[in-house]
């Protein structure tokens, strides 16, 4: 004797998430991406930056204890 399966009526749904971007998050991808192709085009207008000695001392030191 074989059981009867039940289908459903209309497809399965998450459970109602909505997976939708806000409007800031693609304008911020686009952003992000114009910046580094105007990098890529031009990379003179990248200039390192010039940051606070006791931090590269504190990171310089954090590095040799990880090598040891």
């Amino acid at each position: 004797m074989s059981a009867r399966t039940h289908t459903r009526p209309h497809p399965a749904t998450s459970g109602g998430v909505d997976i939708r971007l806000p409007w800031w998050a693609l304008a911020l991808l686009a952003l992000a991406f114009v910046a580094l192709l105007a990098l890529i085009l031009n990379p003179s207008d990248a200039h390192t930056a010039t940051g606070d000695p006791a931090i590269a001392q504190l990171l310089q030191r954090a590095q040799e204890l990880l090598g040891r």
